[in-house]
């Protein structure tokens, strides 16, 4: 069976295929496609986590890619006693300048406050050995939790500026800022956005030019039995006036198991037209193990999830774990996993996450720690072909802007990977046909897709320009993750 979308439906149905939403699994699914006639529609990386690219499909299967733990860290990266760790909320950046890492965690007060934290601070030559001692920073002011740091870089304006950092105290979100990452003062006297739970972080949108907060919020509402953790946002041009905060994680009763709540987003990472966040999902109401291993009362798990935004204002919201805690009982990061920072370093996503051993509020002081796991670039979800079938996915038609080339991130290692562009009526372009294009093999996050040769695909791009254009991949035995033109 095949669904084909006439381009009749196709066009009216537009509006749907604004909506950018989720959907489940399957061998066969079909959206409606919508015209763009912006040359720069397909600007950047294009990543199959929706269905918003695909007008039709057939024989092919969409799955989560969790990334997979690497016994070969020395995980935790950092750990509780010898760092003073005690949250799951940090920062890790990478100096445009030298290539170093730094790292930013909330670190605990000398007298153990459950309470009140300050900024832990070290760095590193390759992301995963930290050169120690730590430092304790001198606290902005009396800091809760918090320690999300933004870099505005070397050519920011105002260098004294150059850093921003974000925290909980005092009922919500303040904000200070630094030269060097190191010396902060803040930069107004008071909270800059009240919210009621004591997590929040910001970072920048770099697609619409703003800055984000994510804000918790503890509270009853009557879609919900009893109090609940769920998340807001808001926008602000400066750091001090800001929007509104509206939800964007709440539990769906329909979907979620027991007593889902959403501790935080975080980890924003920003790839073509997406945004992609790791949402931080508790289940207070489980146990890690059943008898708990040490403390009797060891309730609460955590795992991450996957979320994204094409608007920057609403957010799709992935219902399985992304990343779970650890099957095997007795380690380090058995009870919560949550990711809070993503960093591309070559072409692998380093993901820095909080561990906890035994539950949500246990040990906080030598059980809560920071480990890392990697993966290729982009490969959040991936789109199969089904197990002996061929898989064909048609893209929604877009305006082609100047086209040198066509990459894919794809696993073809024991398969095959072709492509054929269509016109804006559905017949295939001559010369970019399936028979045209050389088979792609292997497995690679930016594998050249050629037809005939080099020279004779940049030739038969060239002539896309301005034209509205669908592309049709063709997939045995392979996985596709992403796909980009190259202007």
């Amino acid at each position: 069976m095949r669904i084909v979308l006439s381009k009749h439906v196709a066009f009216s149905l537009g509006l749907w295929a604004l909506m950018g939403g989720m959907f489940g699994d399957g061998l066969i699914t079909a959206r409606a496609g919508t015209a763009n006639d912006r040359p720069d529609a397909w600007a950047g990386v294009q990543l199959l986590l929706d269905d918003y690219l695909i007008e039709e499909s057939e024989n092919i299967i969409r799955q989560v890619n969790p990334p997979k733990r690497d016994p070969n860290l020395p995980n935790p990266l950092i750990r509780g006693d010898e760092d003073g760790c005690f949250q799951p909320f940090f920062s890790v950046l990478r100096d445009p300048q030298t290539g170093r890492f730094r790292v930013w965690y909330g670190r605990w007060t000398n007298d153990r406050k459950m309470d009140r934290s300050h900024i832990g601070y070290m760095e590193s030559d390759d992301g995963i050995d930290w050169i120690r001692p730590h430092r304790v920073l001198q606290d902005p002011s009396e800091i809760q939790f918090g320690s999300e740091i933004l870099d505005e870089g070397p050519d920011y304006p105002d260098p004294t500026s150059r850093y921003k950092y974000g925290y909980w105290a005092d009922g919500g979100l303040r904000i200070a800022v630094s030269p060097d990452g190191l010396n902060f003062r803040p930069l107004v006297d008071r909270v800059v956005l009240k919210h009621d739970h004591d997590i929040n972080n910001i970072s920048w949108d770099p697609i619409r030019k703003r800055y984000v907060a994510i804000l918790s919020v503890y509270r009853p509402d009557p879609e919900w039995e009893g109090r609940r953790r769920v998340t807001m946002q808001s926008f602000s041009d400066d750091l001090i006036h800001w929007e509104e905060p509206w939800y964007v994680l709440r539990p769906d009763l329909k979907e979620d198991e027991g007593i889902t709540q959403f501790y935080a987003m975080s980890g924003f990472i920003t790839r073509g037209p997406l945004r992609i966040g790791m949402v931080k999902v508790l289940r207070d109401d489980l146990k890690a193990d059943e008898p708990p291993l040490v403390e009797k009362d060891a309730y609460g798990i955590g795992y991450t999830a996957l979320a994204w935004t094409r608007d920057g204002r609403n957010w799709h919201r992935e219902r399985q774990a992304f990343f779970d805690r650890n099957s095997e009982p007795r380690t380090w990061d058995r009870a919560h996993a949550w990711i809070d920072e993503q960093l591309i370093v070559g072409d692998e996503v380093y993901l820095y996450y909080g561990g906890y051993k035994q539950g949500h509020k246990v040990n906080r002081f030598r059980e809560r720690q920071i480990g890392l796991v990697r993966m290729p670039l982009d490969r959040y979800v991936v789109r199969t072909s089904a197990p002996g079938r061929v898989g064909q996915l048609l893209t929604i038609q877009q305006v082609a802007g100047s086209i040198r080339g066509l990459t894919v991130n794809a696993d073809a290692s024991a398969g095959t990977l072709r492509v054929q562009v269509r016109d804006a009526w559905g017949d295939v372009v001559e010369g970019l046909s399936f028979r045209d294009c050389l088979e792609v093999t292997g497995d690679g996050t930016k594998l050249p897709v050629l037809w005939t040769s080099q020279e004779e695909t940049i030739r038969r791009l060239a002539v896309l320009r301005g034209k509205r254009i669908r592309l049709e991949f063709e997939l045995k035995d392979a996985g596709l993750f992403a796909f980009e033109l190259l202007p």
